[in-house]
Order: C-alpha cells, then structure tokens, then sequence
C-alpha cells in the first residue's frame, strides 16, 4: 500500500504557511485545521518542529496571547518573508501538481516515448 504519510509530509509546511495567510492561530488550531482538510495523521509534534524551523527562518513570528482556557497560548503570523515564500510554494506546487496530474492521465497507447 502507498504511504499517502511521507508524500503529504512533504506538503505541510506550505499548507502552514496557507493557513497563517489567513489568519494568525496558535499550534493545535494549526493542527486541527490541517486534519480537517485531511492531514489526519498530523499531530502536534509534527507541527511544532515545523513552526519553530519557520519561525527561526523570520517567515512566521508569534507572541504569547492570553487564553480563556488556562494558560497563554503562542500565536503565529505570516511575516513578509512567509508570504514570498508562500507565494514560491504556490508556483511549485501548481507546477508539480500539472506535471503529476499530466503523467497520470496516460494511457497505455500514449505511454512510450518510441524511443
């Protein structure tokens, strides 16, 4: 069977990315989100890993908010550096998605170079 885990692991930080475009959120919501969108395998220690790299690398900076449910909650927003390297990860992806998309829809007839 295909691991669909290692294929989307290499989708997530984009999709992160994605999410904080819209609007700024702390790590579970991130996680949740993601599941929902069918990421079900995502957990919170993959997601945290991953927000740290992007907040070392200055394309995401978060700030400690108070929470109404104990403790402050780290929040997360996109900085002028994530939205540029959003914007490359879209290219890349639309690019991607065309070439796989392309290959897919070959059919036995159309499958050999005739080389």
């Amino acid at each position: 069977m295909y691991d669909k885990s290692q294929m989307m692991r290499g989708t997530l930080e984009g999709c992160i990315l994605k999410i904080l475009s819209i609007e700024t959120t702390y790590g579970y919501e991130i996680v949740v989100k993601l599941q929902y969108y069918g990421f079900e395998d995502v957990k919170e220690g993959t997601i945290y890993p991953l927000l740290v790299r992007l907040e070392r690398k200055k394309m995401i900076s978060s700030e400690f908010r108070p929470s109404p449910l104990g403790p402050s909650r780290k929040y997360y927003t996109l900085t002028e550096d994530g939205y540029t390297l959003l914007k490359e990860f879209e290219t890349c992806w639309s690019s991607v998605s065309a070439t796989v998309n392309s290959i897919l829809t070959l059919s036995p007839d159309h499958g050999s170079s005739g080389n």
